[in-house]
């Protein structure tokens, strides 16, 4: 079967697992706060000297919206928000850190949003101040923040670079003006080069930028020439996601419509194209959606073997717990998921009454997570493996099953002990993990829960 039938048959909804279970299929009646603070401690109790912990902390507010964006988001041109909103991350940490009876080792520290940088430098040097007089720094930490090129000033690289900040993730998505103007994320080659020269100079080690394929309006001409503007700045990382249509779930996608996103042959062209012109460029392909020079450390996780996906993506390094603070933030124990409600008044009030503010969550039994470990190995290593006779669990070996006729279809190879992505069915990861996702083929959704594969 040539690819442009594969990409045909295997454009369905798939979730992008960044975890497992995905969130739709966490079971409510395993969790509960005191089963969550358990998890939490066990855990830390487990790992935190040997291999720190992860701080995830969103930043939700915007000064305008992104029509495609699917993050949670707040709107508003009011700064005033930000001295509270840090204040109520700060007692929440706290919260977490009195369950500790160590400091906590904090290996990986990632603000998101949001726009994070709609926080003044000095705000954000607060933030990490009140977060580190409770924390210390693990030996190999490494901090990152998300920041908006029209927005991220000299002030914001300068302040956070010397709190230990040395990666910064610019959110590009497309140069061609049309794209810019009907998605409302809108910044100029000039601005986001200043940007990135900026954190050069600062001494930023890493310098990523996000593209997406698939907007409305896009064109291949367009993609070319966004692609070409990108490989003159060099960016040490490169996200090329797909964009995901989920107007049930923003509404602000409904600012257009089905007829104004490329059809199905433009998008697989767009794909392909953009992937060929950035390897040529030097970059080469790691995991899923993701392209990074040989220098960058995510090229070196993959090579090694370590690489390693979370809710923040992919990443070089690995710790167990992974705390996420601020409105929406999804925590991850391992063998535990709980994420904090959605709305920022919901989420400030939980914390005032001196609550963890999480509203639902998934404690892993052990099918979970034994496919946890085979999934995250797939979209991490293109490769996993059993031993016979040693997994016997049902829903296993019944996602085997399924995974014969992918095997069928070129996308993997599969024997008794193993599995390997072939070339082909590197750009069908989300599909193969499918097939081992039980929790979805127990419950087929009858409503749309994710975005399309391709």
């Amino acid at each position: 079967m040539n690819t442009k039938a594969l990409i045909q048959k295997y454009n369905v909804a798939a979730p992008r697992y960044t975890s497992y279970p995905t969130v739709p299929f966490w079971d409510q009646a395993t969790f509960n706060q005191e089963n969550w603070a358990k998890a939490v401690v066990q855990t830390f109790n487990d790992s935190n000297t040997s291999d720190g912990i992860s701080v995830y902390i969103h930043l939700p507010f915007c000064e305008s919206l992104c029509t495609y964006c699917g993050c949670n988001t707040r709107i508003t041109v009011n700064h005033k928000v930000e001295e509270p909103y840090i204040a109520t991350v700060l007692k929440e940490w706290s919260y977490y850190v009195a369950l500790f009876k160590d400091r906590p080792q904090i290996k990986e520290l990632h603000l998101g949003g949001g726009t994070p940088t709609f926080f003044s430098a000095e705000n954000l040097k607060q933030l990490i101040a009140g977060i580190f007089a409770l924390a210390d720094r693990h030996p190999d930490a490494e901090f990152s923040f998300e920041g908006h090129p029209g927005n991220t000033r000299k002030e914001h690289l300068a302040t956070l670079f010397d709190l230990g900040f040395k990666r910064l993730s610019l959110g590009i998505q497309d140069f061609d003006p049309r794209v810019q103007l009907i998605i409302n994320r809108i910044q100029s080659y000039e601005e986001v080069q200043l940007a990135t020269q900026q954190a050069r100079d600062a001494g930023y080690t890493s310098v990523n930028y996000d593209l997406i394929y698939g907007l409305p309006l896009q064109t291949l001409e367009g993609l070319q020439e966004t692609i070409n503007y990108v490989l003159q700045l060099k960016p040490d990382r490169i996200a090329y996601y797909s964009y995901a249509h989920v107007p049930w779930i923003k509404p602000g996608q409904r600012r257009y419509t089905e007829k104004d996103l490329p059809s199905s042959a433009l998008k697989q062209q767009l794909y392909e194209v953009g992937r060929e012109m950035l390897k040529a460029g030097g970059y080469t392909e790691v995991g899923m959606d993701h392209f990074t020079l040989t220098s960058d450390t995510l090229y070196a996780a993959a090579e090694d073997g370590g690489l390693h996906r979370n809710f923040m993506g992919y990443t070089h390094q690995y710790s167990r717990l992974m705390i996420g603070l601020g409105v929406s933030s999804i925590s991850d124990t391992w063998t535990g998921f709980a994420q904090n409600v959605k709305k920022v008044e919901d989420y400030t009030a939980l914390v005032e009454a001196g609550e963890i503010p999480v509203f639902k969550g998934h404690i892993l039994d052990e099918a979970d997570v034994l496919l946890r470990q085979h999934i995250l190995n797939i979209m991490c290593k293109g490769e996993t493996s059993w031993a016979l006779k040693t997994e016997q669990h049902p829903d296993f070996y019944e996602g085997l099953e399924r995974m014969e006729l992918l095997a069928l279809d070129g996308l993997v190879t599969l024997n008794d002990q193993h599995l390997k992505v072939t070339e082909e069915g590197k750009r069908f990861l989300r599909n193969i993990c499918m097939a081992l996702d039980a929790r979805l083929w127990r419950n087929q959704p009858t409503t749309p829960l994710f975005s399309m594969a391709d």
